[in-house]
């Protein structure tokens, strides 16, 4: 019998982005519906949009898995901030057991040694992605859901939603500081004037949100800060916000105004992490 060709890593390049974004729409949605969930991307076309956005933009370092001239996966480290966040990694379903993931994962992960911090959101129940990161060192750190419904269309007295200005950066970049111990400044400064959205109360920022949905994070000093922005958003992007599950309050609130669980996830962590000071949304990456 003859031996399977080796698996190489390589960066990634924009040309990458139809037959990566094609592997990562089959991947997920084979997994999520194998287990009764619906797939994280739509279509082959959203994929393909994300990664091509991914490949080309110079704040994230992405790379592919071939062998023998064909590609195998793709994986993609963000590294607009002080935290790396990895994600979506996804691997051919027909080119399972050799040992794909872990050398997608070696590979951003040994780019993002001078980070101060490493984290991923992963499936709960993929246990197989679940045990890979934990032998990569990985700790799990919160149970998300992923929620998702109509538009809630409510205001919180006291709270003025607006969208967020550049001249706002500033003080939201503390305000994460103060809850999380870092600043996502990168993320935000790419969505500013694309979504993104401020809370003030007493004229003041207590909250902010790059985008409410899948690929945004969210931060806020209260959980009436996140219900201001959360019931001023028209809609919920990609498969639906991320809640920590144990912020009851939230969950429960979220629940009774219409909003319901889509999947759970793991948010995962590798060096500095800090309990957060605060309410806040996870992005699919961390």
């Amino acid at each position: 019998m003859q031996a399977a060709p080796e698996v190489q890593i390589r960066p990634a390049t924009p040309e990458d982005a139809q037959v990566c974004g094609r592997i990562c729409y089959e991947a997920f949605a084979r997994i999520n519906i194998d287990h009764g969930f619906p797939p994280d991307f739509p279509a082959v076309e959203v994929a393909q949009g994300v990664l091509s956005m991914m490949f080309s933009h110079p704040g994230f370092y992405c790379v592919v898995a071939e062998a023998g001239g064909r590609i195998l996966g793709s994986n993609c480290l963000d590294l607009r901030s002080p935290i790396a966040g990895i994600g979506p990694i996804t691997v051919d379903p027909a080119a399972q057991n050799r040992r794909v993931g872990r050398k997608l994962m070696t590979a951003v992960m040994d780019r993002a040694a001078g980070s101060a911090g490493v984290r991923l959101v992963q499936a709960t129940f993929h246990t197989r992605s679940l045990s890979l990161y934990t032998s990569l060192g990985f700790d799990p750190r919160e149970l998300l859901v992923c929620m998702q419904g109509p538009a809630i269309g409510l205001k919180m007295d006291g709270c003025s939603v607006r969208a967020a200005e550049e001249r706002d950066a500033d003080q939201c970049n503390q305000l994460c500081r103060r809850v999380h111990g870092h600043d996502r400044g990168g993320e935000l400064a790419d969505m500013i004037g694309r979504g993104a959205v401020v809370v003030e109360r007493h004229g003041q920022i207590t909250g902010y949100s790059s985008t409410l949905g899948f690929f945004g994070h969210t931060v806020a000093e209260s959980n009436l800060d996140l219900q201001a922005m959360i019931g001023a958003a028209e809609s919920f992007a990609g498969p639906g916000i991320l809640l920590p599950a144990r912020n009851a309050e939230m969950f429960r609130w979220s629940l009774a105004h219409g909003l319901r669980v889509v999947e759970p996830l793991t948010l995962m962590t590798v060096g500095l992490y800090n309990e957060p000071v605060g309410a806040y949304l996870p992005s699919i990456l961390y």
